[in-house]
């Protein structure tokens, strides 16, 4: 699988706007993109016009970088939610959201789902009490996420003990002192808080 390894900063000019890939960072004056966000590349601020298959393509470009995935992943996805039944780009994004690390990040366990993915990569949640590295595990409502009781004396653990959970979506529940959360109900449409435009998505992929 390709792996991205340049600045992640360089991604969030690409597609002219914050993908708050860097966790904190992304909220702080010195963000890169504060400074320079124009798209990267010698000629990156005299790009103008777009081409319908243009934007269309930056849309889903940019819904892979928030989430992580690649084209393989993400058309994947697609294809699942377009099988479903209702709106098939607003199931696509519900797919999306019931990512384990995407999970993981929005209970606010990871500053990002960078962050997020590699804390399940290194085994350190169960989900149903049973120990699941898989960051693309998909959640269902009911599923109970806790971190593994011989790793909750980890140091990034205990200060997650300490924090005050914020802006936390309405379908997930977390309890910081247990370090366990719950899936409540999938998520909707409403729940995605990112700037996505999925039904240029849907074209794009139609066509």
């Amino acid at each position: 699988m390709a792996v991205y390894r340049d600045a992640k900063c360089k991604l969030c000019r690409r597609e002219g706007g914050k993908l708050f890939l860097k966790g904190e960072k992304c909220y702080m004056e010195k963000c890169p993109f504060n400074k320079r966000p124009t798209p990267p590349g010698q000629h990156g601020a005299g790009r103008k016009k777009v081409s319908e298959y243009g934007l269309q393509l930056r849309e889903k470009q940019k819904t892979k970088r928030i989430y992580g995935v690649q084209e393989g992943q993400f058309r994947h996805y697609y294809e699942v939610a377009d099988r479903m039944k209702g709106i098939t780009g607003e199931n696509m994004l519900s797919l999306l959201e019931r990512r384990l690390d995407n999970v993981i990040y929005r209970m606010g366990i990871g500053v990002s789902r960078t962050q997020a993915r590699q804390l399940v990569n290194h085994s350190h949640f169960m989900v149903n009490g049973r120990t699941v590295n898989v960051p693309s595990y998909s959640v269902r409502a009911g599923d109970v996420i806790a971190v593994k009781e011989n790793r909750k004396d980890n140091k990034f653990f205990e200060q997650i003990k300490t924090m005050k959970v914020a802006n936390m979506p309405k379908w997930l529940e977390f309890d910081p002192e247990k370090l366990e959360g719950k899936v409540l109900a999938l998520p909707t449409r409403e729940d995605v808080d990112s700037q996505i435009a999925e039904h240029m998505i849907v074209e794009l992929y139609s066509k």
